[in-house]
């Protein structure tokens, strides 16, 4: 069986299965959802199986740059697996390339392909900031630019950007650690710490804000209490969004703040990669009751762990979905369309608002990982073993 089949084939399942719509032309579903490491081999293969055959289609010699910026974290494989096989449906040749976390080797990457003739380019940035270089040949070059869930910073190439909307993943997290609390009902106080992401990824902050804004109420009136004090994004975040170094920050809090066996009642970690070595952190040196952990993504790990009850819910972010909606926008730009957006205020580069798509999220945990992950095609019952 040829690649292109194959990926053919992965294309029609992952459209066929497609349950999370994008954007404010989907119904929103209310319920909690999150990132972890996962080998390349096995995150670029765990879409489900195509059940029949699509006929392929042919390359109408249109090339499309896609540059992710690592193999190292489950949904980045997805990401660019989905990408891949949905463009190369639709008819276009794919230069995908992942930059192992290196900026100038994401830089030199997209230089290349610009120079092997690249029609339009889908950038995931590794820092907001640092493709400068490469953007600036692009500009010359005259090829769209959609930045890809992260916002490409302070360059007036970037032409679209297609994400979830960052904030209300946030706003999710918090509101499930609201309801399950019921801090607007409960006496408290109760303990929180907080494990924000990567301060060199701009969607961090929106992460981080939507939590903090649904909670600033209550740990401004004391219902919340961060024994660790540690509450800015500053102190809170977690360079590349490590596992080691959020279960390294989360041992030091524990031995400092909880060695006594105070309780924590809820840790709210930004995404599963984070969230993770938080769940290991308490395995290892915690006795108190188990905390409420949030997170993001869906990853494997995370989801058995919801499973088993070692991580309340991660935020989902489908993204078939995003994928779907970036390959309609490449097709848009390159039919010389109207490109489809949803908002036109949001998201400023430093060199002004960037139209962009925002796919909904939503969340999942123990009651509906089976409906939105297994029944939608996502992952197999025997993956989540």
């Amino acid at each position: 069986m040829s690649k292109k089949l194959l990926s053919v084939l992965l294309s029609t399942a992952m459209v066929a299965a497609l349950l999370v719509g994008c954007g404010n032309s989907a119904a929103e579903t209310e319920a909690p959802a999150t990132e972890e490491a996962a080998p390349a081999e096995e995150a670029a293969t765990e879409e489900a199986p195509a059940e029949e055959a699509a006929p392929a289609a042919e390359s109408n010699g249109t090339k499309v740059g896609v540059s992710m910026p690592t193999k190292d974290l489950q949904r980045w494989n997805q990401d660019g697996a989905n990408m891949q096989s949905e463009l190369e449906a639709a008819g276009y040749e794919v230069d995908l390339q992942y930059a192992n976390n290196e900026p100038q080797t994401q830089v030199s990457q997209i230089e290349n392909m610009i120079s092997n003739g690249a029609n339009v380019l889908v950038i995931a940035a590794i820092e907001a900031s640092s493709l400068g270089e490469a953007l600036d040949m692009a500009k010359a070059a005259d090829i769209p630019v959609i930045a890809y869930d992260r916002l490409l910073m302070n360059s007036d190439a970037v032409s679209y950007y297609a994400t979830f909307d960052n904030y209300k993943v946030g706003v999710t997290q918090g509101q499930y650690i609201v309801d399950t609390l019921d801090l607007d009902n409960a006496e408290g106080p109760f303990n929180l710490e907080i494990t924000a992401g990567d301060p060199g990824d701009n969607n961090a902050p929106f992460f981080y804000n939507g939590a903090m804004d649904t909670l600033k109420p209550y740990i401004e009136s004391g219902k919340l209490v961060v024994k660790s004090g540690q509450t800015a994004f500053e102190e809170v975040g977690t360079p590349q969004w490590k596992t080691e170094t959020a279960q390294s920050r989360a041992d030091n809090i524990i031995s400092s703040f909880y060695a006594d066996g105070t309780n924590i009642d809820v840790w709210l970690c930004s995404n599963d990669s984070t969230a993770l070595g938080v769940e290991t952190a308490l395995a290892n040196s915690y006795n108190g009751e188990y905390p409420i952990v949030t997170g993001q993504d869906c990853d494997i790990e995370n989801t058995k762990n919801m499973i088993a009850g070692k991580q309340s819910m991660s935020v989902f972010k489908d993204t078939r979905t995003l994928a779907s909606q970036v390959v309609k926008m490449v097709g848009q730009i390159l039919n010389g369309e109207e490109v489809e957006v949803n908002d036109t205020e949001t998201y400023d580069n430093g060199t002004g608002i960037i139209p962009s798509f925002l796919c909904e999220p939503v969340f999942a945990d123990a009651n509906n990982y089976k409906e939105l992950l297994i029944d939608s095609g996502y992952y197999t019952e025997d993956q989540l073993q």
